[in-house]
């Protein structure tokens, strides 16, 4: 979908600019962004392999097992289907606590993992649970601490203080994550979102 939305706005832009005689700002453009790109990109390389190599050395170090074990009483309560000793529960924690300080690469294994284990819990092999559904809201409306590629892009566009958006992005990502586990537990207690109960729970083999 998102290939044919680029198609369809370079298709109009190129229309556009034949019909109104303006083909050569249009195509001008289009070299001039993509130089911008490929500028913006090599300024990015520098800070960002010094911030993630920063964060590799922080999860040797254990920080994100630490962060992990800091959440679990809270996710304990957003997960009480899930028991406590289950490794699913400990995929998510480590997923989120991933998340939280900037390690997408590592993350994602972990999320797919703990999606994984949640799937052997449900007894809807068809239909995603409550604590899969809690857990995609946290995943996608993530708490970003510190948005690494934010501010490489700032700095390699000459911000003045690329920094300063910190506070604002995580005080927005904590809004949106609240947001989104709200409705999530909101709309799983409506009548056309309520599962009924199973006959039985899906165990490990």
């Amino acid at each position: 979908m998102l290939n044919w939305i680029w198609l369809a706005l370079v298709a109009i832009s190129v229309l556009v600019g034949a019909l109104t005689g303006r083909l050569e700002a249009v195509t001008r453009a289009a070299f001039d962004g993509a130089r911008t790109a490929v500028e913006i990109s090599f300024g990015l390389v520098g800070i960002m392999t010094l911030w993630l190599g920063l964060m590799r050395i922080a999860e040797a170090g254990g920080s994100v097992r630490l962060l992990a074990r800091a959440i679990r009483p809270l996710a304990r309560r957003l997960f009480a289907d899930v028991p406590a000793e289950h490794p699913a529960l400990g995929a998510m924690l480590l997923n989120i606590a991933a998340s939280w300080l900037g390690l997408g690469n590592a993350a994602t294994p972990l999320g797919l993992k703990a999606m994984e284990e949640l799937q052997r819990l449900n007894p809807r092999p068809d239909t995603a649970s409550d604590a899969q559904v809690t857990f995609l809201a946290l995943n996608t409306a993530c708490i970003t601490v510190v948005p690494a590629t934010i501010i490489a892009v700032r700095v390699s566009l000459g911000s003045a203080d690329p920094t300063e958006i910190v506070l604002p992005t995580l005080l927005a990502s904590c809004c949106a994550t609240v947001a989104a586990v709200t409705a999530a537990r909101l709309l799983a207690r409506l009548r056309p979102f309520r599962l009924p109960p199973p006959e039985h729970r899906g165990e490990d083999p």
